[in-house]
C-alpha cells in the first residue's frame, strides 16, 4: 500500500512538471496571421509591413498596424532573392526592416528535446516503476527465510535490574549470566562452564519479557529478541531456516544473548498431536536443539527463553546443555507487591497520605502486570473525578473494578432484591465472622458489581503458602 501510493505521488510531480514546462510555451496572445509569400509581397509593396525576422526558414512578421504575421521563405534562397523574384519594389522593401535572428537559448534547445525526450522520460519511469516492485518482490523472497530478529542495543526506554522489583533469586541467577559475558576469563579459568540456556518459567503477568529487557539492559553485549510465533509458517523449512539464520546472526556478534519470547509456539512435546513426525513446527525445534547443543559447542551464545506453559514443552529441550537453568518467577509477596507499586506510582502524583503497604495487604495474587494496571486505574479515576492527585481511597476503589469490575449503580433494582441482596451479604460476614480460620471481612457491599449483587471482601492478615484442613472447611 505504502509502495503504491509513493509511485502515484511520482506520477502526479511528473504530470505537473510536464504542465509547467508546457505553459513557458503558451502564450495568450492574439495568434499571428499566416501569411503566403504573394500577399507578404503585396503588403510590402502596400507599405503595410514594417519589420520582417528572419529565424531560419520561419519569417516572423510585424504588420504596420501593429498584428503580427508569419510566413515561410524558401529553404534554398535568400530572402531578398526570393523578394525581388516576386515582384518586391526595391523603394517598398528598403522601408521595411530587416532582421536575420539564429535560433539559440534554452527555448530553442527544449522546443527541439522536448518532444521527442518527453515520451522516453515517461515510458522509462513506468518500466523503472515495474522494476522496482519486481526487485522487491524477489527481495522479500529471498529474505524469506531470514529471521525477523530485533537487536537490542541503546533503546529509549532502557531498564535494569534496578527497575525490577522483587525477583531477587532470578535476578541472582541472570546477573551470573550477564557477569560471565563481561567477564569470561574468571569463570573459564576455574574451569567452569557456563549454561547454554536459561528458561523463564512463570505465571502470566510475572515479569519474563521485563527481566529479560533488564538483561539486556544490564549486559554490554548485543541482545537479540524473537517470538517464537515468528518462526513457523505455513511452508516448510521455513522455521528451521530462520532458526539458522537467527544463530548465525548471533554467533557473529558473540558473545551475545538470544531471547525467544513464547518458546512454547514452537518448543511443545513432539508427537503429542496431530501432525505427525513431519510437522513443520517440529522441524523448527529439531533445528533449535541441534543449533543449542550440538556438534558446535565452543560458541558463546547464550539462549533465554519464557514461557508460561512448561509442562507442554519437550523433554529434550529441557535437558542439561541445553535449557540447563530454569529460573521460575513467582507471584509477589506482600514485600515485592510494595516495592512493585513504588515504581508504578513514578511519574504519577501521588497523595502524601498513601499508603502503598495497605495496598500490597490488599493485593494478595496480584502480579506484577496487575498492579500495573492497578495504579493506572487509579490515576484514571482520579482524573476522571476531576482531582489532582491520586488518593488512598482512589486506589481502593481501583482494587474492587479490578477483581470484580466497574460498579453499576445505573442498574434498577427492586427493593426486595436489596433486601435478599444485603441478607446474603451480611449472612456471608457473619460466618466469616463465627469461624475461627476464617480470613477477616475487609469491606460488605450491596452495590452491584460486574456481574454480582454485591460482595463480601475476606482478606489474610498474612500471606501463608500452605492451608490446614480447617482452613478448607
Amino acid at each position: 500500500m505504502k509502495t503504491l501510493v509513493k509511485n502515484i505521488s511520482w506520477v502526479i510531480i511528473i504530470l505537473l512538471l510536464v504542465a509547467f514546462v508546457f505553459s513557458l510555451f503558451y502564450t495568450t496572445e492574439k495568434p499571428p496571421v499566416e501569411l503566403t509569400i504573394d500577399q507578404l509581397v503585396e503588403k510590402i509593396n502596400n507599405g503595410e509591413i514594417s519589420k520582417i525576422i528572419v529565424q531560419d526558414n520561419i519569417l516572423n512578421i510585424e504588420l504596420a498596424d501593429g498584428n503580427k504575421g508569419v510566413s515561410q521563405k524558401e529553404a534554398e534562397a535568400g530572402l531578398s532573392e526570393t523578394l525581388k523574384n516576386y515582384g518586391v519594389e526595391p523603394a517598398a522593401l528598403k522601408a521595411v526592416s530587416l532582421e536575420i535572428k539564429n535560433e539559440s537559448g534554452w527555448r530553442f534547445w527544449m522546443g527541439i528535446l522536448i518532444p521527442s525526450l518527453l515520451p522516453l522520460i515517461i515510458i522509462g519511469f513506468f518500466f523503472w516503476l515495474m522494476f522496482r516492485q519486481a526487485k522487491t518482490g524477489m527481495g522479500q523472497a529471498f529474505n524469506f527465510g531470514k529471521a525477523n530478529v530485533k537487536l537490542f542495543t541503546h533503546f529509549k526506554d532502557r531498564i535494569t535490574f534496578k527497575d525490577v522489583a522483587g525477583l531477587k533469586e532470578a535476578k541472582e541467577e541472570l546477573s551470573e549470566i550477564v557477569d560471565f559475558l563481561k567477564n569470561p576469563k574468571k569463570y573459564l579459568e576455574i574451569g567452569a562452564r557456563i549454561p547454554r540456556g536459561a528458561l523463564l518459567l512463570g505465571s502470566p503477568g510475572t515479569g519474563k519479557t521485563l527481566i529479560a529487557r533488564a538483561v539486556a539492559g544490564e549486559s554490554n553485549v548485543p541482545f537479540f529478541h524473537i517470538s517464537g510465533s515468528e518462526f513457523v509458517e505455513m511452508f516448510v523449512g521455513v522455521g528451521s531456516s530462520r532458526v539458522r539464520d537467527l544463530f548465525e546472526t548471533a554467533k557473529k556478534a558473540a558473545p551475545a544473548i538470544v531471547f525467544i519470547d513464547e518458546i512454547d509456539a514452537i518448543g511443545r512435546e513432539r508427537g503429542a498431536g496431530l501432525g505427525g513426525g513431519h510437522d513443520e513446527r517440529e522441524q523448527t525445534l529439531n533445528q533449535i536443539l541441534v543449533e543449542m547443543d550440538g556438534f558446535d559447542r565452543e560458541t558463546k551464545v547464550i539462549v533465554m527463553a519464557a514461557t508460561n506453559r512448561p509442562d507442554i514443552l519437550d523433554p529434550a529441550l529441557l535437558r542439561p546443555g541445553r535449557f540447563d537453568r530454569r529460573i521460575v518467577l513467582d507471584l509477589p509477596d506482600i514485600n515485592d507487591r510494595e516495592e512493585i507499586l513504588k515504581i508504578h506510582s513514578r511519574g504519577k502524583i501521588m497523595n502524601k497520605n498513601a499508603n502503598l503497604r495497605k495496598i500490597a495487604e490488599r493485593t494478595p495474587g496480584f502480579s506484577g502486570a496487575d498492579l500495573a494496571n492497578l495504579m493506572n486505574e487509579a490515576a484514571l479515576l482520579a482524573a476522571r473525578n476531576n482531582k489532582k492527585e491520586v488518593v488512598q481511597e482512589d486506589i481502593f476503589a481501583s482494587i474492587e473494578k479490578v477483581l470484580l469490575g466497574p460498579e453499576r449503580r445505573s442498574r434498577v433494582i427492586t427493593e426486595k432484591e436489596k433486601g435478599i441482596t444485603a441478607y446474603h451479604e451480611a449472612g456471608h460476614a457473619l460466618v466469616a465472622a463465627s469461624i475461627k480460620d476464617a480470613d477477616p471481612v475487609h469491606k460488605v457491599s450491596i452495590v452491584s458489581r460486574g456481574r454480582t449483587g454485591g460482595y463480601t471482601l475476606k482478606l489474610p492478615l498474612q500471606e501463608t503458602y500452605l492451608r490446614t484442613k480447617s482452613q478448607f472447611m
